[in-house]
């Protein structure tokens, strides 16, 4: 298992990146494909369609959001954590993904890198 620890500058206000991850119709506009999401804990969540999917662990509204992906059976839980700071840019995104299975690991990274942050920074640019 690894981890993986990157920061990302998005030009959008903690407000907007924490409604842009949490709501489903805003989920939607950004990634361009059907999301389940809700801010309750202990719930379900899947977004691109299914491609990612896993439970939904604590909110901190317009700071934090902590959720456990799916990768089949392993033994210890994939958690994903992303906390939202205030920069002069917009927002500096800190993600935390750990217990990450090695054999995943380069295509998660690539995903997150070239997909999902991606898609996000070019939401609120273009």
């Amino acid at each position: 298992m690894k981890n993986f620890k990157k920061y990302y500058i998005i030009p959008a206000t903690p407000e907007e990146i924490y409604i842009s991850l949490t709501n489903p119709l805003s989920l939607q506009l950004w990634t361009g494909e059907k999301a389940e999401m809700s801010t309750e804990t202990n719930t379900e969540f899947s977004l691109w369609d299914g491609s990612i999917s896993g439970l939904n662990l604590e909110f901190e509204e317009n700071k934090k959001m902590v959720q456990q992906w799916y990768f089949g059976e392993n033994d210890e839980p994939s958690i994903v954590t992303i906390k939202l700071h205030a920069h002069g840019d917009g927002t500096s995104v800190e993600l935390i993904h750990t217990n990450i299975p090695e054999a995943d690991f380069n295509d998660i990274v690539e995903g997150w890198n070239d997909s999902y942050f991606a898609a996000l920074y070019d939401f609120f640019v273009e």
